[in-house]
């Protein structure tokens, strides 16, 4: 059955049809989306891969091997480019690219693969040989320099050529950042020249950073101003973060230290930023025309240290975490204009430093996020280098410009000084003559004075002797009047309570008799215990102190009673002053007063007063009902009533 139905298809003429086509089809998609060969040109020194000339696969696992990706399964998953310039997006996986080249027979001159991205970890290049064999050339950042076939900041590998063929080449690339794959197709002579130049170029780069660091610190040294010294930090952090970005650094300051050349880029990015935000503090004053943006700088300079310290101790792959240098440069940029619109003038050139810079870092920023068109080879990839030469010779004219302004500053200050010393002397002399002049006539004065003087001493020495009698009469009669005193203060003491007891009086009157809660309870405990101490608990006489003010402590059972305990004031968080004046109150008026008016003359709450003077009124009630008589001891005796249980 099987059989019959495939020997159908194959003799159909419809199916047979429809194979053509879709051979016709599959061998045109193959012409049109072929790989696009590079040829060599003598006339030309260098070509630089691109889009359908460079073929991309992803290697999620890492494991492909050459005879892998070379397999018709793999080899149809190779995708043109859709980029000027591929990137490993996906940095756990690692990346193939494969590239074409046909060299004429007329070719003479010798060829290389350069890779320009310095910060590519791992990079292995197969170099088609005879017998259909490849050779394998590997180097990278975290390689020994040592190990590189040129001794050049950049990746190059040289090419096997022969005349009248073309070869493919595969690279393997694995990094643990973005990296940009930039593949140039470039000639050995055309090489030394360009290699000469950018070293040339890196010299006077570097030689700038140098100066203007040098010239920074002398100027620190000179005038002690701190701003220079965090310009220079920031300067030479700068230099740092450019030897780690183009290789310089790897090539010759750490060339056997490859885990160190991995994430140095972090420690100096981490100093940019530091470095950045306390030389904007200083330049700009920030402390004392933006304090709110003085608070904010340093909580971010704490904020990045602790990242990066987080990033040390954790995981150094954050490290790659680039954008967050967008967050300092931004709040610099921000106190640069707000600085610069509150009228000071060297953050003119601050500004316009970091426009550039943010220019620079905003075109880095976008290339990373695959804005293709903005990417112009040589010019973007050192695009940030040169904007930060430009914000260093700005700053430096903003560092002029504030020097040049305190000089100004302070040579009117001299000035103004110099002719303040001026005015000063000529008002000094103008007083020393006329003071000389005073003197005189005072010495004039006083001799003649000196005469009566001495002769008004001798009537003083009489009256001084008749004052000395008058003064000891006098203490006695002082003596006499002291013991009246007393006894008229006493009198009136007894006089303001008699009436307290029995006529209305305001509560300032009230509060000179009794000011303040001990007052009250010497007074409540000499008329609570006026006729001795007796234990509530067991009955005993004898006490002895207790631990509160005014209380006394049973000599037998040691129960202590507080001076208010079973009287009227006790339990009641009213002050015990108010309290004894709620009471005066209530009783004058005969329980007629209001809770409303109390709390209105004693300020406190109208609920406090209705429940306190209620109990007042109660007991008054009930003495009333007795028919008790106290119209000498008046409403003292209402608290000692509401004392016995």
């Amino acid at each position: 059955m099987q059989q019959s139905k495939y020997k159908l298809y194959t003799t159909d003429p419809h199916f047979i049809k429809q194979l053509l086509v879709f051979f016709i089809c599959l061998f045109s998609s193959n012409i049109l989306f072929a790989q696009q060969k590079v040829n060599i040109q003598d006339q030309v020194n260098q070509h630089i891969f691109s889009y359908k000339e460079i073929y991309c696969l992803e290697d999620p696992s890492g494991k492909f091997t050459l005879q892998d990706v070379q397999s018709p399964e793999l080899a149809a998953k190779f995708k043109a480019s859709w980029s000027s310039t591929p990137q490993n997006y996906k940095l756990k996986s690692a990346y193939w690219y494969k590239v074409t080249v046909g060299y004429p027979p007329e070719t003479r001159k010798n060829w290389m693969l350069e890779f320009f991205d310095q910060t590519i970890d791992d990079i292995t290049v197969y170099l088609p040989s005879g017998n259909k064999g490849y050779k394998v050339e590997r180097f990278g950042a975290l390689k020994a320099f040592g190990n590189r076939q040129f001794q050049h900041k950049n990746f190059e590998v040289s090419l096997n050529m022969e005349p009248g063929q073309e070869r493919t080449y595969y690279v393997r690339i694995k990094s643990h950042q973005t990296a940009d794959v930039i593949i140039v197709l470039r000639s050995v002579n055309w090489f030394v020249e360009y290699a000469l130049n950018e070293y040339l170029m890196f010299g006077i780069f570097y030689g700038m950073i140098l100066v203007f660091a040098f010239y920074n610190m002398m100027m620190f040294i000179a005038i002690r101003h701190i701003q220079h010294l965090y310009y220079v930090f920031y300067i030479l952090s700068v230099g740092f973060y450019e030897l780690c970005n183009d290789g310089i650094g790897y090539q010759y300051l750490w060339p056997d230290s490859p885990m160190w050349n991995k994430y140095a880029y972090g420690f100096a990015l981490c100093c940019i930023s530091v470095f950045a935000l306390m030389f904007t503090n200083k330049l700009l004053f920030v402390k004392l025309k933006a304090p709110r943006l003085y608070t904010l700088i340093n909580t971010v300079i704490v904020a990045r240290l602790t990242f990066f310290a987080v990033c040390l101790i954790f995981n150094k792959q954050w490290f790659n975490y680039k954008f967050i240098e967008a967050v300092p440069l931004c709040i610099a940029f921000y106190t640069g204009i707000y600085i610069f619109r509150k009228g000071y003038r060297p953050a003119r050139f601050f500004v316009l430093g970091y426009s550039f810079l943010f220019i620079g870092f905003t075109l880095k920023f976008l290339i990373m996020l695959n804005v293709s068109w903005l990417n112009w080879g040589a010019i973007s990839y050192y695009s940030l280098s040169m904007c930060f030469i430009f914000e260093m010779i700005l700053l430096g004219f903003a560092i002029g410009d504030k020097v040049r302004i305190l000089k100004s500053e302070k040579e009117k200050a001299q000035q103004d000084t110099i002719k303040q010393l001026r005015d000063n002397e000529k008002l000094k002399e103008s007083i020393n003559i006329e003071l000389e002049k005073q003197v005189k006539e005072r010495t004039h004065e006083v001799i003649e004075k000196a005469s009566i003087i001495e002769k008004q001493n001798e009537d003083l020495s009489r009256v001084n002797e008749i004052l000395e009698q008058q003064a000891a009469e006098i203490s006695r009669m002082n003596v006499l009047l002291e013991k009246d005193n007393q006894e008229l203060h006493a009198s009136f003491d007894k006089v303001s309570r008699d009436r307290i007891m029995s006529a209305g009086v305001d509560f300032e009157e009230f509060s000179r008799i009794y000011p303040d809660p001990e007052s009250c309870h010497k007074f409540l405990a000499d008329l609570k215990w006026r006729d001795g101490y007796k234990c509530h608990k067991c009955g005993n006489t004898h006490f002895i102190s207790g631990h509160l003010p005014y209380s006394r402590r049973c000599g037998k059972c040691s129960y202590d009673e507080s001076v208010t305990s079973y009287t009227i004031f006790q339990n009641t968080r009213i002050p015990i002053t108010k309290a004894f004046y709620m009471i005066f109150l209530v009783y004058s008026t005969n329980g007629k007063i209001s809770s409303h008016k109390l709390s209105e003359i004693l300020s406190i709450r109208q609920s406090t007063c209705w429940a306190y003077s209620n109990r007042i009124k109660k007991l008054l009630s009930s003495r009333k009902t007795a028919g008790k008589n106290d119209n000498h001891e008046g409403w003292s005796k209402l608290v000692v009533d509401n004392s016995a249980d």
